[in-house]
């Protein structure tokens, strides 16, 4: 029998109802990650990467509501779960590094308060074992005097290390999954590097699986294991992560990498932009939501939706340039 899926996803449909009518943010999205695996979620914004993840985790806030598909964690229906099952598992078995922690993290609580409460919470802690814990875990991702620093408030942190006591916070049970929604936005380089360290070190030291959100393909290459590209709120192309760099498939996987500054170019050559707008997802198209922006549309490709070709084990393609070349 093949082994399960740490997280499985099927034919995801997220949509927010605003006023205006029905935005399509996530439409058929599907892909699942084994134990110890990472993987990255990249595209631009408004392709609906965080919506999809944030609705593992039953965080979508209204108008926003999941429409359709199946999302199952260790076997488990997490469509099914009342609220109060869902609060079992958020923070314990799946965790979150948001985007951005100044607003993340609570103003008036102390960030050893705020490291201390899902393992009081969820691992039946006293103040002691959690307060010794939590000074565990502030050592661990780097940050000086620990047993001081618990006692201070989020203002009195750098970015830096306000994203490192979002990590800490995160990681106090030890979850199974690990998502972080662009955990280095606005950060310089120096600690994006450190931070990355941290979350490569966990992913091998307690097999942790990761879902890495990120406009930064770099980034994605340097942890990832696999990598999904969204646009529109579909999965334009995916497979391991070596594949997609060397061998890219989807005219906006090679638009991407191609908008990526090169280390050999010359002083004042200009990027190349991929030229357009994003597609509306209030109005989506019924072909490839790509085609009015990519420069090898075709008449089929504004019509009707290609499906998945695999170009090779694991790598898929949403892209009717593909139907030749795989005889179908």
């Amino acid at each position: 029998m093949e082994n399960q899926h740490l997280i499985d996803i099927e034919d995801l449909r997220v949509s927010f109802f605003t006023p205006g009518g029905e935005v399509q943010a996530v439409r058929g999205v599907s892909w699942y990650l084994n134990e110890g695996e990472a993987l990255g979620i990249v595209g631009e914004s408004g392709s609906g990467k965080s919506v999809s993840v944030y609705a593992i985790m039953q965080l979508l806030q209204e108008p926003g509501k999941i429409v359709g598909g199946s999302i199952r964690f260790n076997g488990i229906d997490m469509l099914s779960l009342s609220e109060e099952e869902i609060r079992k598992i958020r923070g314990n078995d799946i965790a979150m590094i948001f985007q951005d922690p100044m607003t993340s993290l609570n103003p008036v609580y102390t960030v050893g308060d705020q490291i201390r409460e899902p393992l009081k919470l969820h691992r039946n802690m006293n103040d002691e074992e959690a307060n010794k814990r939590a000074t565990e875990l502030l050592a661990m991702v780097g940050i000086p005097s620990p047993e001081r620093r618990l006692k201070q408030y989020p203002f009195e942190f750098s970015g830096g290390m306000r994203q490192r006591a979002m990590i800490s916070m995160a990681l106090a049970c030890e979850p199974k999954l690990l998502i972080a929604d662009e955990p280095t936005t606005a950060l310089d380089v120096t600690i994006q590097a450190q931070i990355l360290e941290i979350m490569k070190e966990l992913k091998k030291s307690h097999s942790m699986s990761i879902v890495l959100i990120t406009h930064d393909l770099g980034i994605v290459s340097d942890i990832c294991d696999k990598i999904i590209i969204m646009y529109g709120g579909e999965i334009m192309e995916y497979g391991p992560i070596e594949t997609l760099f060397t061998a890219p498939s989807h005219p906006y996987t090679i638009g991407l990498i191609r908008s990526l500054p090169k280390i050999d170019q010359k002083e004042g050559e200009p990027l190349t932009p991929i030229e357009g707008s994003p597609v509306d997802l209030m109005h989506p198209p019924a072909g490839c939501p790509f085609a009015s922006r990519c420069e090898h549309c075709m008449k089929v490709c504004l019509t009707e939706k290609p499906p998945y070709f695999e170009l090779s084990p694991g790598h898929y393609s949403a892209c009717w340039l593909q139907y030749d070349r795989k005889g179908r």
